[in-house]
């Protein structure tokens, strides 16, 4: 029989996060809940810690770490259960945060993804970076939040409590299908880490299914556990990765004129990294566009069958014009104000 709901830990090197969150983890676990730990060659002795404090724990071994999206991959082909939750080391549970997600999915077939609010973990009244309330992306692929626009965070009141379907959902705290998780291909192994869960979940628009909020379900995540947030490789991974994202799941009517824009758009927040003196985030610009056309057509290969779909569920306005020019710093799910 396969299991109702696996959640699955992929951890490299968080033996830290997973002794502080893990317990509180499994006291919020049902009877139809199984926790697994998937970890990616960790050189800091998490297996041996989780095998000696929680030895009915599963651990899965992957034999290298080859991030994220190869992380998950390679442990859930060996997972058998009906949904998955793709669950970063570093959140804190509330106790009852699996319902309402489980709940939300049993009722509707054609909802494949579903993440709870998102606040964060250093300071609980705000939302967090990843994920907030919900993720959208414009026309140009930029990401942002119901609670998050780039870098500006608000305050949880309660603003955005209504369910609501979303264009993507939080990495850190994914409840999926795993039949729609397998049958899509799952996580791109070529995004190595950051973004690949907006691409999955593009993919999933793609294929007629719905990614939805369920805030009733709440979480706090850390955030920069892994990669802190100036880190340069990081900033490599996120330009070359909303590259990659774009080739293969927009309209092919927009790729000309969006590439365009984009060019000139990245050309300029390089240079905005050059001004404030982060010459190795300049860099980083130039060699993700640089790996981005070396891996040109073989991520054109990859593209959706049906594209129209989820660029229907995109912004069709500039969230950097909004944001930067005209000063608006919120979205409600529809504009931004």
């Amino acid at each position: 029989m396969p299991l109702k709901l696996a959640i699955v830990i992929l951890n490299w090197n968080g033996k830290k996060y997973l002794s502080q969150f893990l317990p509180n983890l499994l006291m919020t676990c049902s009877r139809d809940a199984r926790v697994i730990i998937a970890d990616n060659n960790s050189t800091d002795g998490s297996v041996s810690y989780i095998k000696e404090n929680f030895p009915t724990l599963t651990v899965i071994e992957n034999g290298s770490n080859g991030g994220f999206s190869k992380g998950y991959n390679d442990a859930l082909k060996q997972i058998n259960a009906k949904y998955y939750c793709l669950l970063n080391s570093d959140i804190e549970v509330t106790k009852n945060w699996i319902e309402p997600v489980v709940e939300m999915l049993d009722k509707d077939p054609t909802i494949a993804a579903v993440q709870p609010k998102i606040r964060s973990y250093h300071e609980p009244e705000m939302f967090e970076y990843a994920g907030a309330s919900g993720g959208f992306l414009d026309f140009l692929g930029y990401p942002f939040c119901r609670g998050r626009v780039f870098d500006h965070l608000e305050k949880d009141e309660g603003q955005y409590d209504e369910p609501i379907q979303v264009f993507w959902a939080t990495g850190a705290a994914l409840f999926v299908r795993s039949n729609v998780y397998h049958q899509l291909g799952g996580l791109d192994e070529d995004f190595f880490a950051h973004m690949e869960e907006i691409d999955f979940c593009w993919r999933i628009n793609n294929a007629g299914f719905k990614v939805m909020i369920q805030p009733k379900s709440e979480v706090y995540h850390v955030g920069g556990g892994t990669l802190p947030k100036n880190n340069s490789f990081k900033t490599y991974l996120n330009f070359r990765n909303n590259l990659f994202l774009l080739l293969k799941n927009l309209p092919y009517y927009r790729l000309l004129i969006t590439f365009i824009l984009r060019f000139f758009m990245d050309q300029l927040a390089a240079f905005v990294f050059l001004s404030k003196g982060e010459k190795e985030n300049f860099k980083a610009v130039y060699k993700a566009i640089f790996h981005f056309m070396k891996s040109y057509w073989k991520m054109r290969k990859k593209r959706s069958s049906n594209t129209k779909l989820g660029y229907q569920l995109t912004y069709k306005k500039s969230i950097v014009y909004q944001h930067y020019l005209k000063g608006k710093q919120i979205f409600n799910g529809k504009d931004l104000l």
